[in-house]
């Protein structure tokens, strides 16, 4: 279950990536809170949402070209500082009682821009540190680290919000990043893989990128997946904030305690991928996983009852992180290790780049109709489009 784990350089990395990780979701939890405690609307809390994600929707190719072109070490080690910075900004902008929306919505746009340039070369620098042996291992556990860190993060915020302050939530943020900061320091990436570019421009690379997933439907069909999951499996995250104080009454502590059981969901899905290994049947496997995931959306949707929502969303977590970390091990495994970068560019273009949509259609459906029946649409539109997708794609079926 942990066997990449046994590897010096991806174990450091792995790590001083949860710690950071637990940190962002500190953050996350708490800025919604801050968010809605400041205006107390749910389209802004979409509009957020939104801005933190569509400079990945724009840029995240160009990432996926630079990862292909130099170092993924020294692309992270200055991403993971430009995020420490801006945690720290946000921090005394609320210790000193000025922030503002409309500062919010702008740290969010650059946090956005640099998760275009971080997440590409994040996603592709796995198989660099554990090689092909341990990769659908290592991109299990990666997913373990994130569904802890669901768990531990948005249960911390809810006790720090009320004894520290969201301010002092912040700089625990920016502290957290030192631990990942550090770890790429320490690290060596032992890659034959990555060789200088030959004189080709960034839109040449760009454009072969993109001919070779559009000329692999298995590529596509993954893509297409991720692209749903997305757009519409994101509502409930960032309406959490009013299920929590309006339709479950059980305030910013019962709001850590939903996020988290999200998070125990991801956890066990996780581990329940890296226990399975290079399994057979991938595909019914990742059939079975995205159902899961949009059912029980819909049951969240139709709950007034805590324990039970709290279940609905262990089953979200789980269905969630089994679907997508099964899509990222199939695509880096099936792919040539030249076009990685560029490939990874474009699952996070789907993953993270669909969810301003998602994240604002969320906020306007939500204000006209209401969280409860957004999320119930949401989990709707997933079953319908997750079975058309193994309809179109008979590709999947073979895998």
């Amino acid at each position: 279950m942990f066997s990449s784990l046994k590897v010096r350089n991806f174990r450091i990395y792995w790590l001083g990536m949860l710690v950071s990780l637990i940190g962002t979701w500190i953050q996350q939890v708490t800025q919604s809170w801050l968010v809605f405690q400041l205006t107390n609307s749910a389209f802004l809390l979409g509009l957020v949402g939104f801005l933190n994600s569509i400079p990945v929707l724009l840029l995240s190719l160009f990432g996926g070209v630079l990862a292909d072109r130099i170092n993924k070490r020294v692309i992270l080690i200055t991403t993971q500082i430009a995020f420490m910075i801006l945690a720290f900004l946000l921090a005394v902008l609320t210790q000193f009682k000025i922030i503002t929306p409309l500062q919010i919505m702008f740290i969010a746009v650059l946090n956005g821009i640099i998760m275009a340039f971080d997440a590409p070369s994040r996603q592709a620098v796995v198989v660099e540190l554990v090689g092909k042996t341990h990769l659908p291992n290592a991109i299990a556990l990666n997913s373990v680290a994130f569904s802890s860190s669901r768990i531990i993060g948005p249960a911390l915020a809810g006790i720090l919000v009320a004894t520290i302050g969201m301010s002092g939530c912040f700089y625990i943020n920016g502290a957290s990043f030192l631990a990942v900061i550090l770890a790429l320091f320490y690290i060596r990436i032992n890659s034959n893989i990555l060789k200088a570019r030959e004189k080709s421009s960034a839109f040449r690379d760009l454009k072969e990128g993109l001919v070779f997933v559009k000329n692999n439907r298995l590529i596509l069909a993954l893509i297409s997946l991720v692209a749903v999951a997305s757009l519409f499996g994101v509502a409930h995250l960032i309406l959490m904030p009013i299920f929590a104080n309006d339709i479950l009454k059980v305030g910013i502590k019962g709001l850590g305690v939903l996020m988290s059981s999200a998070g125990a969901g991801a956890l066990i899905g996780g581990l329940v991928l890296a226990r399975l290994g290079d399994f057979k049947y991938k595909a019914r496997f990742l059939t079975f996983a995205s159902l899961l995931f949009s059912i029980s959306l819909i049951l969240f949707s139709l709950s007034r009852v805590y324990l039970l929502s709290s279940i609905a969303l262990v089953l979200v977590g789980a269905a969630s992180v089994m679907s997508i970390a099964l899509v990222n091990t199939i695509l880096q495994t099936k792919v040539e290790d030249k076009f990685r970068g560029r490939v990874m560019s474009v699952f996070m273009l789907t993953f993270a780049g669909m969810m301003p949509f998602g994240n604002l259609l969320s906020g306007i459906l939500a204000q006209k109709f209401g969280a409860p029946f957004t999320v119930l649409a949401s989990g709707i539109a997933c079953t319908v489009l997750f079975i058309a997708i193994n309809i179109i794609y008979p590709d999947l079926r073979k895998i």
